[in-house]
């Protein structure tokens, strides 16, 4: 009960169908003006549906500069234990490793893999392409947000998110599970981390010892979003669209960046792309704490209103708009591979 009263106190843990009311309205009176329910598909035009739905990550990493993000390979469903194993020692990937799925949605299916039997494992369960990439070596995570209108050379950003990851530290006295039992924000995990790391949570942690249970900043697996948005400068800006204009067509999105140094992360130093989202990112800032619910309807549609802006203008430089038989299609997909990888 007192978990179910924080979730509806705390509008950060409402469901995104509830959170988004205001802003279906607002999408509908774009998507008249637009004349296309799907007019996103335009935002990016290199990116699958503009980076909505049903969009490859593997071909969004191919997009991107290869120095900036980690050694990725892409593993067909079904594939065999041998074949990956090659694969990964081709690559020269090591385990602990991150799988994930190719298409997937806010964090679901995400594991670190330490072992070949957890990796058997994984691709025994999944039913559905997945990537095989390093552990990106850096402990710091930020979002940044990314937009440019299609006929400026220069983007801005618009939000930064800094990431909390799910870490526990022990007082010498109380198991993982208790220290997880002692934030509502952790405790909301317990059932999925209890599933991974099973009787574990039941260690005592010795006195200032620390686990980082999920080592990966998504807010749906436990991390806790602040606003960073103050941290935006011309240097960071000027490195941001540096990599940006590299990548064909891109104007609308936010990157995932793990790094060592925020000063080394302005000069363009030790840090790596985590993920870069297209039409479907959200400017993860608003789930800062501090936030109203007043204040993330304002960004959300500050920031919707970027990409109709984005994709009219595409549009009338000959990029068409998502057909509605097919954009219906490609929804219901997504919704298949959505059910896919939360039963995962």
């Amino acid at each position: 009960m007192k978990l179910f009263i924080h979730k509806i106190i705390n509008w950060e843990y409402w469901p995104y169908q509830i959170l988004y009311v205001p802003i279906y309205f607002l999408w509908a009176y774009y998507a008249i003006r637009a004349r296309s329910f799907f007019f996103f598909n335009a935002s990016n035009p290199k990116i699958k549906n503009g980076g909505f739905i049903m969009e490859s990550k593997k071909q969004i990493y191919d997009l991107l500069p290869k120095k900036n993000y980690p050694k990725t390979i892409l593993i067909k469903e079904n594939t065999k234990l041998k074949e990956i194993l090659e694969a990964v020692e081709d690559q020269k990937i090591y385990f602990p490793l991150i799988a994930k799925p190719d298409i997937g949605l806010r964090g679901s299916g995400v594991k670190k893999i330490k072992t070949v039997s957890e990796l058997k494992k994984y691709a025994e369960k999944a039913n559905f392409d997945f990537l095989i990439q390093d552990l990106i070596p850096f402990k710091n995570e930020v979002g940044v947000f990314y937009v440019r209108h299609p006929l400026q050379n220069m983007g801005k950003i618009t939000g930064i998110v800094s990431k909390e990851f799910l870490i526990v530290t022990g007082d010498g006295e109380s198991t993982i599970a208790q220290l997880i039992n002692q934030t509502p924000r952790f405790q909301l995990q317990f059932d999925v981390l209890k599933e991974e790391y099973g009787e574990q949570l039941y260690r005592t942690l010795e006195k200032g010892e620390t686990i980082n249970l999920v080592p990966f900043g998504n807010h749906a697996r436990g991390a806790k979003f602040l606003d960073g948005s103050h941290w935006i400068t011309p240097k960071l800006t000027a490195m941001i669209n540096e990599i940006a204009t590299q990548i064909p067509e891109f104007y609308f999105g936010r990157f995932d960046i793990m790094y060592h140094t925020f000063e080394e992360l302005e000069c363009g130093e030790n840090f790596q792309i985590v993920e870069l989202n297209g039409a479907a990112s959200e400017p993860t800032h608003i789930y800062d704490p501090k936030h109203s619910v007043w204040f993330a309807w304002k960004e959300l549609a500050r920031h919707i209103t970027y990409m109709y802006e984005i994709s009219v203008q595409n549009h009338k430089m000959g990029v068409p708009y998502l057909d509605y038989k097919v954009g219906m299609r490609e929804y219901r997909l997504h919704l298949a591979q959505n059910n896919k990888i939360i039963n995962f």
